[in-house]
């Protein structure tokens, strides 16, 4: 023990862990791998939050436990030996229940783990009141499985049952029909013409029985305009699915710009002259995007928000999705540009592709392969096509007011790295990200970390983005609204998840760069 203390003052987590659980012997098999060792899951669900509780104890969190805590940690893992003993045997009771069931939705461990720790907690070993036992496991099982609402069994069983139909709904959904470019912009005048060749997603196909679209899934509604792109041509979206030319005009502080089929023009402020981003309406509209990103955190405008909203800014900032490399450069998709999904038949949480990549029963996955409340979801037969429709809008997502928090979270997250953040919003992400240990390290030592942990570092705003769209997504599928009030929850929320992820990642790769 002296040369490892003289030697770095700290052992591998992971070896610890290891060396705690090998003394708790056969009892907590089925629990192990092969090696002996927990297993990752039995890390994830049970020791990390149940027993060693990190965020508690922050001395157990790192990849390598200052020799301070070492013994702590150790003797936190040996005195939970009965409990975890106890939860081993309940996992063993709950499979075979299952298994006369025939119960075959789901993964067992992320399912039953954390609920077999209760049954240990609560009711000690199994074998200590037998003839409960089995009554016990069938309500773990009651309560996991005979939840309302849609399942991954019913999911699987509707698209092999209805493969043609959806098809046919997808071809629907993604026929696009090129639009004409209208005239070019006027230079040296106070009123600019604006206009796009763009295409834009034709709507009226459909096939018998199909459900009426969303509202707010259309790319284009009958009514008002889909907005103005934040990135390259400003266009305006008409609701006969044509693109309309919009008038700018500035005068007085303000920019006007008048929308076809609006009874009034969109006043924005107007960079004063000098201003850097003077002179351009994507920047502009940028500025009302950082409005509202100034005050998020402290004072949420409702009326900034539903400014964005009504004027579909969310809308127009994912026109540039359908350039080469845009959409994979923000890390949504690993091709050069986003194609039709195709409706899949199978999903696996270990190897989901980047969100734009997958296919319909992917996206569904997520929110029915969980334990959690599935009571507020639609039907399958409604959840499949609503996600067809959804996944030919912009962003791939159904509500503006998604993808809105989308551009917004895109904006903020791009003060994580480069120059100062340039938004209140932004400048508190950063400073949150700033923090972490190991981001420091990266950046001042680059090559004297794992690749894949330098890799992280460089790519968070593309894995900020993803996550966020997942967030996003999700709350569409059980039917939240985000409104102002909720989004710096959203944006602070899913920069603290990446950081765990990524937290995790390092860990491991430390872990397996010291052999252990």
């Amino acid at each position: 023990m002296s040369t490892v203390r003289a030697a770095g003052a700290a052992l591998p987590r992971g070896l610890l862990i290891a060396q705690a659980w090998g003394g708790l012997g056969d009892a907590v098999a089925p629990l192990s791998g092969a090696a002996g060792r927990p297993l990752a899951r039995t890390v994830k669900l049970i020791l990390d939050p149940l027993v060693l509780r990190p965020v508690l104890n922050p001395g157990f969190a790192a990849g390598a436990v200052a020799m301070d805590h070492v013994d702590a940690l150790r003797d936190r893992i040996v005195a939970a030996g009965p409990v975890l003993a106890a939860t081993a045997a309940w996992f063993l009771v709950v499979k075979k229940e299952r298994r006369r069931r025939g119960i075959t939705e789901g993964n067992p461990q992320d399912l039953y783990f954390q609920r077999c720790f209760e049954l240990a907690t609560a009711h000690g070993d199994p074998a200590d009141e037998p003839d409960l036992a089995s009554t016990r496991a069938a309500g773990v099982l009651a309560e996991v499985h005979d939840r309302a609402g849609p399942t991954v069994g019913r999911l699987r069983d509707f698209v092999a049952d209805h493969v043609a139909e959806l098809d046919r709904l997808l071809e629907a959904a993604w026929t696009t029909v090129p639009v004409r470019p209208g005239p070019e912009p006027e230079t040296g005048s106070s009123a600019t013409a604006l206009s796009t060749g763009t295409r834009h997603v034709d709507r009226t196909a459909s096939t018998s029985g199909d459900p009426a679209e969303p509202e707010d899934a259309r790319g284009s509604e009958a009514t008002g305009s889909q907005g103005l792109r934040l990135q390259g041509t400003d266009v305006c979206h008409s609701g006969s699915g044509h693109v309309e030319s919009a008038a700018v005009s500035r005068s007085g502080g303000r920019t006007a710009v008048l929308v076809p089929g609006r009874t009034a023009s969109l006043q924005v402020p107007t960079p004063p002259p000098g201003d850097s981003r003077a002179g351009s309406l994507d920047e502009v509209l940028a500025a009302r995007i950082g409005a509202f990103l100034d005050g998020c955190a402290t004072r949420p405008d409702a009326g900034l928000f539903g400014g964005l909203l009504a004027d579909r800014v969310g809308s127009s900032a994912a026109v540039g999705h359908r350039g080469d490399g845009v959409a994979r450069e923000q890390g949504l998709t690993d091709l050069p540009r986003p194609v039709r999904p195709v409706v899949g038949d199978t999903a696996s949480k270990k190897s989901l592709p980047k969100p734009f990549d997958r296919s319909i029963v992917e996206r569904l996955f997520g929110a029915l392969s969980g334990s959690g409340d599935r009571d507020g979801l639609a039907d399958v037969p409604d959840l499949v096509r609503a996600e067809i429709s959804r996944s030919a809008s912009p962003w791939q997502l159904g509500t503006e007011a998604a993808r809105v928090t989308i551009a917004l979270g895109r904006a903020a997250a791009g003060g994580l790295t480069g120059d100062a953040a340039s938004t209140d919003a932004a400048a508190r992400l950063r400073s949150r990200w700033e923090r972490e240990a190991y981001v420091h390290r990266v950046l001042r030592m680059p090559d004297k970390v794992p690749g894949e942990v330098r890799a992280d570092v460089l790519g968070v705003c593309q894995a900020y983005l993803r996550r966020l769209w997942v967030r996003v997504h999700g709350r569409e599928l059980r039917g939240e609204d985000v409104g102002a009030a909720d989004v710096w929850d959203l944006l602070d929320g899913v920069l603290r998840s990446v950081v765990l992820d990524q937290r995790d990642r390092l860990r491991s790769a430390l872990e397996r760069r010291d052999g252990r």
